[in-house]
């Protein structure tokens, strides 16, 4: 029979992973911190400010916050890889967060630092604010890991419609310009009703965070229609109030 010492020994090596997860995180948002540069905005929420159209802030409850960490996971894998480094990065597990509700569109948001992390809609999916995404692609780049979400690149002539809020056309992906995960290079299809961070044509970083109107594959087989519903894009109301400070 295995004695005490074993599991103890056993606890300790698990509990030093975590925390050089942890470490790993904290070293990768320092880089961060001194190497990036505010980006060039010109900024989704049409119409949103915080002190009309916000209630007031809610603290989490500890069993309210493990089950939204846990369904984070769910819906983005990758945020639980490498000792759930990136989710640390993202949402560390000491730091406070509040909810809030912006009534009007139905939405709830968990802040944290005044930042926003996340954004449910109704009861659909969690999404990344552009700026937490932005964070957490430099992490998961320093930990060699997957980003969160999957994404699309729309060609130089849709950028400016994207960045004005208009919804994300099927030409502007298949065209040469635009891509599409290629499932004949090992490249998973995005479904539709999936998260996605929409990209530019000759631009590094996520330019809108939306949702599939339809599959990938159908995407690229009609060429036709809205592929995307475009969520939050730069120098929308909602980035342009998180790079000001914050709500």
């Amino acid at each position: 029979m295995r004695c005490a010492s074993e599991f103890r020994n056993e606890d300790r090596k698990a509990s030093g992973a975590a925390d050089a997860a942890r470490r790993r995180a904290a070293r990768a948002l320092h880089c961060l911190a001194t190497t990036t540069r505010r980006a060039s905005i010109m900024s989704l929420f049409k119409k949103f400010e915080p002190k009309p159209d916000l209630g007031p802030a809610t603290a989490l409850k500890s069993s309210v916050r493990r089950v939204i960490r846990q369904k984070l996971c769910e819906q983005y894998p990758v945020l639980a890889e490498e000792e759930g480094a990136l989710l640390e990065a993202a949402w560390p597990n000491k730091a406070s967060v509040t909810t809030v509700k912006f009534a009007r569109e139905h939405v709830q948001m968990l802040i944290s630092d005044k930042q926003v992390l996340f954004f449910q809609h109704y009861d659909d999916w969690y999404l990344p604010s552009l700026r937490l995404l932005h964070k957490c692609k430099f992490v998961a780049s320093v930990l060699s890991l997957p980003e969160m979400l999957p994404s699309v690149q729309v060609d130089r002539g849709a950028i400016k419609f994207v960045l004005s809020g208009a919804n994300v056309m099927s030409p502007g992906l298949v065209s040469a310009g635009g891509k599409l995960p290629d499932p004949s290079k090992g490249e998973q299809p995005i479904k539709e009703g999936e998260c996605v961070a929409i990209r530019a044509q000759g631009k590094n970083e996520v330019l809108a965070v939306g949702v599939m109107k339809m599959d990938s594959e159908q995407v690229r087989k009609t060429g036709k229609g809205i592929a995307i519903e475009n969520i939050h894009y730069l120098g929308d109301d909602l980035w342009l109030t998180l790079s000001k400070g914050g709500i």
